[in-house]
């Protein structure tokens, strides 16, 4: 690939995602962090889980593609927006894309997706060390709100919770 010019963001479930982002995950995750099974394993099930109860109205999903192939994506899930916020959930970029600017399209679309819905908090959960990402969403607007030691992804990591108010 020469130029971003080439990708695309599409909203909505496209056949094939769940796979596609479980795996840009799990190979991810497993190159740069050592994550393994575990880690790979939960992506996918909780990414199957929020598809099965996907609602357009208030569920957002963006997938980066490059010739119909799936190089990235961010969800908003809104199960919990009446007490905590829409979760920022699934943000990756694959290899090709990464550093072309298609990972700050894809948080700003959710972004304006959360503000046109009204929700006031949108939060995400990520660990200590994803310093391009951490820059992303700070220059966004998330705030580190809290850290702690954890292994709620099978490989022990400090874990950050980040907040963005929307006004």
């Amino acid at each position: 690939m020469t130029s971003t010019q080439e990708f695309r963001i599409e909203s909505g479930y496209m056949p094939g995602s769940i796979g596609r982002i479980a795996e840009l995950h799990g190979t991810y995750y497993h190159v740069h962090w050592g994550f393994g099974l575990y880690f790979e394993a939960k992506v996918a099930t909780e990414l199957s889980k929020f598809l099965q109860r996907y609602d357009k109205n208030s569920d957002g999903i963006w997938i980066a593609t490059v010739n119909g192939r799936v190089e990235g994506s961010v969800i908003i899930d809104s199960i919990h927006t009446g007490n905590e916020g829409a979760h920022l959930r699934w943000f990756i970029i694959s290899d090709t894309l990464r550093g072309k600017g298609v990972g700050r399209k894809l948080i700003n679309r959710a972004i304006d997706f959360c503000k046109s819905k009204g929700y006031k908090t949108i939060y995400l959960w990520t660990f200590e060390g994803l310093d391009a990402a951490r820059h992303l969403y700070e220059e966004v607007g998330f705030k580190l709100i809290k850290q702690q030691s954890g292994v709620q992804w099978g490989t022990e990591v400090t874990v950050q919770y980040f907040e963005l108010r929307n006004k």
